[in-house]
């Protein structure tokens, strides 16, 4: 063997070098092996999962549970009782809600719609009163003036109820309050015209002419409107108490829908034609359902006829008897003003302007009366409309006669005519008090009607609310039972 000179070491590789043992790696910090090219380099951290919604998470559950035979019954019984108990609910909700309207219309505005009527008829009644005592000068009847009173005290009544049922700053609580301060005005008017009538002054004349100008252009338009907003709060009411609860109706379809489908379903897995908890929660479901459908249909039947041979009837009575009390204060005035007050035609000629409008009254109290009698469905209703039609017919006569005499300067004679005084003469106040009476029988008669109609109607939609709730519960907890009994047979 030869050895390199000088004693040095062999190169490496060569066949007499000595052997160096081997140095492992050097682990990365942390002690774990890393990548090559990387060592020292800190781990890189772990991905952090998607954050999921719990909306997401229960899709998957359901998803999950829908893929068995009992995760699918458990979702069949949660859903069949949803609906159900949402078909009570929407039952017992709308069915409240057309109850309430109906008692409103029952106790609360056709009522009020009357004591409007009654604050109108009332005001020209004493308007008229107050011309017909005034014709009679100093030989007023004791009758004739209780007349008067009675009447300012029933409309002073009337529109302390009426206030006491209106809302606070409404326009029909402005329209009460107006009528208020304008009643006290009126009746002073009234007062001073018949004081100084008494006497003999033609100042009493000028009195009751501008006493009756404010209850013609001020009291009377203003009970007028009143009559009116509380009509359309009648109508409003109606219109909530008759459609159709087609919500409930829907959902009662759909309810009843998957309650047969559920039973079908059973059917065809276990060949098992009865399931006692569906079939109870169907039965239950039917009966609301046939419940709220005839219930309904019958208090809507109630409520249209009490509308339409109630309250149209009432309306047109109401209208009939007004027209009436105007007509019989402008025949008054028109001898109390001799002439003081006229109007131009349309041809250029001039009449009494009381007179004129006495016309007008007439013609919309003939309308009226026609009205009612076709609106009438009954003798009893039939019977008064055509007595007020037989004494309209010879008031006009009697009228046309009183014209005829005041026209020919007879004015006492004309004066017999309209008010009486004469033993062969009958006035046209019978004729007044003939008409004024038998309306108010029709009026009676109709209201009852009226009350029956809607009473009927109201009282068969009691108790469904309630009835459809109880046993909303009960089918569903049918149908929970009827799945459950389902279920126990997995286990």
């Amino acid at each position: 063997m030869t050895y390199p000179p000088n004693g040095g070491a062999a190169p490496p590789g060569h066949p007499g070098a000595p052997t160096m043992p081997a140095v492992p790696p050097r682990a990365p910090q942390g002690g774990l092996p890393g990548p090559r090219g990387a060592l020292g380099a800190p781990p890189s951290a772990p991905a952090t999962p998607e954050r999921r919604t719990a909306w997401a998470e229960g899709v998957d559950r359901l998803r999950a549970a829908a893929t068995t035979e009992p995760g699918r019954l458990r979702i069949i019984g949660a859903v069949l009782a949803a609906l159900v108990v949402a078909f009570g609910a929407v039952t017992a909700w709308q069915m409240t809600e057309r109850s309430a309207a109906a008692d409103d219309v029952l106790h609360s505005s056709q009522p009020l719609s009357a004591s409007a009527a009654d604050i109108y008829r009332s005001l020209a009644d004493a308007n008229t009163a107050a011309s017909s005592g005034f014709l009679a000068g100093g030989q007023e009847t004791k009758a004739s003036r209780d007349r008067y009173e009675q009447d300012i005290r029933t409309a002073a009544a009337k529109l302390i109820t009426a206030a006491n049922s209106s809302q606070p700053g409404s326009p029909s609580a402005k329209t009460i309050s107006k009528l208020n301060t304008l009643l006290p005005e009126y009746k002073g008017l009234v007062e001073r015209a018949r004081a100084n009538n008494r006497q003999g002054y033609p100042l009493g004349g000028a009195y009751l002419r501008y006493a009756n100008e404010k209850m013609q252009k001020e009291m009377l338009p203003a009970a007028q409107d009143l009559y009116q907003r509380e009509n359309q709060r009648l109508s409003a009411d109606y219109a909530d108490a008759k459609p159709y609860p087609w919500a409930a109706i829907g959902l009662g379809v759909l309810a009843l829908g998957g309650l047969v489908w559920a039973q079908h379903r059973n059917y065809q897995r276990t060949n098992r034609v009865l399931n006692q908890g569906l079939v109870a929660a169907t039965a239950a479901s039917t009966v609301v359902l046939l419940w709220l459908v005839v219930g309904h249909s019958v208090a809507r039947a109630g409520l249209n006829e009490s509308y339409d041979h109630g309250v149209r009837s009432l309306n047109v009575l109401h209208d009939a008897r007004i027209a009436s009390l105007n007509a019989r204060g402008n025949e008054n005035l028109t001898l109390v003003s001799r002439g003081a007050e006229t109007k131009t035609l349309a041809d250029g000629t001039t009449k009494d302007l009381y007179d004129y409008d006495f016309d007008q009254d007439m013609k919309a109290l003939t309308k009226g009366l026609a009205l009612a009698g076709d609106l009438a469905d009954d003798k009893a209703g039939e019977q008064p409309v055509q007595a007020a039609t037989a004494n309209m017919k010879v008031w006009k006569t009697r009228h046309k006669d009183a014209r005829a005499e005041d026209d020919r300067g007879e004015y006492q004679k004309a004066l017999d005519l309209v008010i009486g005084g004469s033993a062969k003469v009958k006035p046209t106040g019978e004729c007044f008090d003939g008409v004024d009476k038998n309306l108010a029988l029709a009026l009676t008669h109709e209201e009852s009607e009226f009350q029956q109609a809607a009473g009927d109607g109201r009282d068969a939609m009691a108790g469904l609310p309630t009835g459809a709730a109880a046993l909303a519960v009960l089918a569903a907890a049918g149908a929970l039972l009827g799945i459950g009994r389902r279920l126990s047979e997995y286990r």
